[in-house]
């Protein structure tokens, strides 16, 4: 008798918690209308529901973002690093490696730094040991390909120099030269491993080995089989525009919180990637590129602003999400796209997917801000990103989030290094459940009654 109760007990478990969501759901509600607004330390009781979004709460000097300029790399807005970093020939586009530097450094490299570093990085490459391509070949090839790039950096993660050096008792204020050498060694093989998973899943397994003479996102091109010299000067562009975006965004707080606890960077690069894999962060890519190819395919390339105007206008009365429209911080166009726009304006104004993209920047704003749908409408890097890949080859959107973590780690890897120099805390930020909220504002309209 008592065992049929138990399994009654466990079948019902799904439907008690469905029976028990509306009422949370409507109490959490309420406290947002009526307490949303009450202050605590430095924010309100909504910002505390909202995720924290903009609360000064982290540490992160490597880059930050301004509303009127965009994302900031020490101190250097994109079109600064641009005209400042060392270039991968004259008139070309700025090296990933020169990006590298600043954020390690503060300063940027001279032309031979970059060289150097470069030479390192290429080096490093050739170190990942056989057992971890045996790891990703282990998994069935239909696992997404954040999935096995995640199980590649933990297989990875063996050869830490960090874990080693703490078991062995460096001091913790020494502990950021192997944090330095590990994130070294992590940014050097990612291209490799995720170029390796790309063909494994997309070209029958057939490996292209790296070529020394490349740089680090040439040779990223290279081995994805893409040889194209104009892809190979949109993936430097692509790596340095990417390569961080405050610490606050979802990869990088992932990493500096895993870190925090002196996990070594394998660990906490992995805690990045996974967050990178989420829709609402790493996915924004591939929505946007959908949208732009679902426009293309219902209106054709030859739609008019007329018609445009009222497609996007139908969409918006219908409670459809424009993606790569819109910033929560950005009160302009983000330099990032700009940058990219440029480049496809010289490169392939004809593209049928960029002459739509260039239609619907100028439309999806003026219609936006008509129906007061967003109140900063400009075009991000998001709206872009899939028409350049996809004009270059590189159509399979499911990678889309993997080439992104391989920027990524330039940004969040030096931020980590710069963590253990400094020996930064373990981050632990204090958390309130909802019976708390709702004594706490109590309290407040007490209070407030009393001194009336």
């Amino acid at each position: 008798m008592a065992d049929k109760q138990e399994e009654e007990d466990r079948v019902r478990l799904p439907e008690t918690i469905s029976a028990l969501i509306p009422a949370c759901r409507e109490r959490l509600s309420k406290i947002k209308r009526e307490c949303g607004s009450i202050q605590l330390d430095s924010h309100t009781i909504q910002d505390l529901i909202a995720g924290s979004r903009g609360i000064k709460s982290l540490l992160w000097d490597i880059s930050k973002l301004d509303p009127d300029h965009g994302i900031l790399y020490r101190g250097f807005s994109i079109p600064q690093c641009f005209a400042s970093l060392p270039h991968s020939s004259p008139g070309g586009q700025p090296l990933p490696e020169g990006v590298l530097w600043l954020f390690l450094t503060s300063y940027t490299p001279s032309p031979s730094q970059a060289t150097s570093l470069s030479l390192d990085l290429a080096a490093r490459i050739q170190k990942v040991p056989d057992f971890v391509f045996s790891c990703i070949n282990a998994l069935p090839i239909s696992a997404h390909p954040m999935t096995q790039l995640v199980s590649a950096i933990m297989a990875l993660q063996t050869e830490s120099q960090f874990a080693s050096a703490y078991a062995s008792g460096m001091p913790i204020n020494q502990l950021w030269r192997p944090a330095l050498e590990d994130s070294l060694n992590l940014i050097a093989q990612l291209p490799l491993l995720a170029a390796f998973i790309y063909r494994r899943i997309h070209k029958e397994g057939h490996v292209i080995h790296p070529d020394p003479r490349l740089d680090f996102a040439a040779n990223f091109c290279h081995m994805l089989g893409f040889d194209d010299p104009d892809m190979y000067e949109m993936m430097r562009m692509y790596m340095v525009i990417h390569s961080d975006h405050e610490g606050g965004a979802v990869s990088a707080h992932a990493v500096r919180l895993v870190g925090s606890a002196l996990a070594d960077p394998y660990l906490a690069f992995t805690a990045g990637m996974n967050g990178c894999a989420g829709p609402l962060h790493g996915l924004a890519i591939q929505e946007s590129f959908k949208w732009i190819s679902k426009v293309l395919s219902e209106l054709g390339r030859n739609a008019t602003t007329t018609e445009l105007e009222d497609y996007v206008r139908r969409k918006l009365q219908a409670g459809t999400i424009i993606p790569g429209f819109g910033h929560a911080l950005l009160k302009k166009t983000d330099p990032r796209y700009t940058c990219l726009y440029e480049f496809c304006e010289r490169k392939f104004p004809d593209d049928p997917y960029f002459e739509l993209l260039a239609k619907l920047g100028e439309i999806v704003p003026a219609v936006m801000k008509q129906q007061g749908k967003v109140r900063n409408p400009w075009p991000n890097v998001d709206a872009i990103i899939g028409v350049v890949f996809n004009h270059f080859g590189l159509h399979k959107i499911d990678f889309f989030p993997v080439v992104l973590g391989v920027a990524r780690s330039i940004g969040s890897l030096s931020q980590l290094v710069w963590d253990r120099a400094l020996c930064l805390p373990i981050e632990r930020p204090s958390s309130v459940n909802l019976d708390w909220i709702e004594n706490f504002c109590q309290r407040k309209s007490d209070s407030a009654e009393k001194q009336m």
